[in-house]
């Protein structure tokens, strides 16, 4: 399902939940929320940049956080540990 990001309208009715915007994990066939769902101020749903292309960098680093190991290939059935 789709994340989708909501923030106010106004910021004077608002509370800091809402202000500072939030997501929310909808279906594509649910309504867009009007209100927020803590302070019942006016919100806007807002089109964010999708997250695609992320860097491999980022997930080398991800990966060896989690205790994963990286092995490079260097031949016909020769590995090499990176991490």
């Amino acid at each position: 399902m789709p994340v989708y990001d909501y923030e106010a309208t106004d910021e004077k009715q608002s509370c800091d939940y809402c202000v500072k915007g939030f997501e929310t994990v909808q279906s594509i066939h649910d309504p867009h929320l009007s209100v927020c769902p803590k302070c019942g101020a006016p919100i806007r749903r807002v089109i964010a940049a999708p997250a695609i292309g992320r860097s491999r960098s980022k997930l080398d680093d991800r990966a060896k956080a989690a205790g994963f190991t990286k092995l490079k290939r260097l031949g016909k059935g020769e590995y090499e540990k990176v991490y």
